[in-house]
């Protein structure tokens, strides 16, 4: 883990720094969630299209923060306003438990005037890729598609509400978790299951790496039509 976060540290010094803000939102329930919210740059005039970006790992202060300026970023400069809540149990947001807290966070982020309502983005690093597919697997109409960067889908999953669903996958060739050996399951399990999936393997690069923002950038361009 001390590795993955360092490399987190040095993605942030590749990207120019934005607006950030942590903020406390208390859900319709009554918890709270700390989200670090990332304003784009373009969006003082309209009201922005959301992300809800996960972190990898457990998802915890130092991460989340850690890819609000690294890969939030790179979104808010495209006219996103993003958001990337903090895991309240270390465990990113796996498990329906933490699923339901994304979808009650978006509810309480789309009363803002300043947040386009309709579909949402869902994207995440790793562990944080896993909880974004978890969580379009629920209610996949009310997604715009999943950015996983990088994520992994074993043979016995059930991606069937997926079906017609945009996804965009990357994982790097030198993954230290030898995820790019499973690189072709994860392709078979999601293709099988008739996921719109624009998937590929970055050489050289590792289980977290810097972003290709010309693909990635046609594909937010595409899903948006």
């Amino acid at each position: 883990m001390k590795k993955l976060t360092t490399l987190f540290i040095f993605c942030c010094s590749l990207l120019p720094m934005t607006m950030q803000a942590q903020e406390r939102i208390t859900l319709q329930d009554g918890t709270v969630l700390n989200v670090f919210l990332v304003a784009p740059e373009n969006g003082a005039n309209r009201a922005s299209p959301l992300v809800i970006l996960m972190g990898g790992g457990p998802g915890n202060a130092s991460i989340s923060q850690d890819t609000s300026r690294w890969l939030g970023s790179g979104f808010a400069q495209r006219g996103w306003m993003v958001a990337v809540p903090i895991s309240p149990n270390n465990r990113s947001f796996r498990g329906g438990v933490n699923n339901a807290l994304i979808t009650d966070l978006i509810t309480q982020l789309q009363k803002r005037q300043n947040i386009a309502q309709g579909k949402v983005l869902l994207a995440g690093v790793s562990n944080g890729g896993m909880s974004a597919l978890e969580i379009a697997r629920r209610n996949p109409q009310d997604y715009l598609g999943v950015a996983a960067v990088p994520a992994i889908s074993g043979a016995d999953t059930d991606n069937e509400a997926l079906r017609d669903f945009p996804i965009y996958l990357r994982i790097g060739g030198n993954d230290q978790l030898d995820w790019a050996d499973r690189f072709d399951e994860t392709v078979a399990s999601l293709t099988e299951a008739g996921v719109v999936l624009d998937a590929d393997v970055l050489d050289g690069a590792p289980h977290m790496f810097r972003m290709e923002w010309e693909s990635l950038g046609d594909w937010l361009q595409e899903i948006q039509k």
